[in-house]
């Protein structure tokens, strides 16, 4: 991993010539991904963000965080024990750097410092589970890390509206595999990411994965074709 996004949170923070980073999909093509979208506070956040944010209590687990923008607003505005999670240590860095008190360079799946009562997956959640091939081992590992009455707070998109309809109304979806399943690829000052597993799940997939990983699971909130869920221990 060359972690361009990483690299481009770093450059922004320090003003060293920050970029814009670029980002596409296998069925989307490029699209410009403001580097500083990624410093918002909440008042900048969708509702589906601020939402979530609201919701969380406890001791809380902010995976896939980024340059900190939710663990800085649940640590400072809400005064909550937060630790934020990511698999690139320049964006970590930048947390700490932002004061964030508690910080991790790791992939989730390694990742075995206590157990929570609120983990949030934002900025679509499910990306990080890849596909739904592996979902369970993802479910799990959340299992693991929640407190007995623990929540996790996950969002997605429906992506099926991406794809084209014939005349009667059929979507023509691809024939093998779960059509939200796409590669993602981040481009950044000239340089590509080698290609990643990113997972977009309509509500009732996530529905039956979670509640066969021993989950109860709710919509909280449905934006256009967004929602955020709250999966729970039974």
């Amino acid at each position: 991993m060359k972690d361009l996004m990483g690299k481009a949170i770093w450059d922004y923070y320090h003003n060293e010539n920050p970029e814009d980073l670029q980002t596409e999909t296998s069925i989307s093509e490029l699209d410009e991904l403001p580097v500083n979208y990624l410093f918002r506070d909440f008042n900048q956040m969708n509702k589906i963000e601020q939402k979530a944010l609201k919701l969380a209590q406890g001791k809380v687990l902010d995976i896939g965080a980024g340059a900190g923008s939710h663990a800085l607003y649940l640590q400072n505005e809400r005064n909550l024990d937060v630790t934020a999670l990511d698999i690139s240590p320049k964006s970590i860095e930048v947390c700490k750097l932002r004061g964030i008190k508690k910080a991790v360079a790791e992939n989730m799946l390694y990742f075995s410092e206590g157990t929570f009562d609120t983990i949030l997956l934002l900025m679509n959640g499910t990306g990080i589970f890849q596909s739904l091939q592996v979902i369970d081992i993802y479910l799990k590992k959340l299992y693991s890390l929640l407190n007995a009455k623990g929540q996790v707070l996950i969002d997605s998109t429906d992506i099926l509206y991406m794809f084209d309809e014939d005349e009667d109304g059929g979507v023509y979806i691809p024939a093998e595999g779960y059509y939200g399943e796409l590669d993602y690829i981040v481009h950044y000052k000239g340089e590509s990411e080698d290609p990643i597993k990113w997972l977009y799940l309509d509500f009732n997939t996530l529905k039956n994965a979670a509640e066969n990983n021993g989950f109860k699971i709710e919509k909280i909130l449905q934006e256009e074709d967004s929602y955020l869920a709250k999966i729970t221990k039974i």
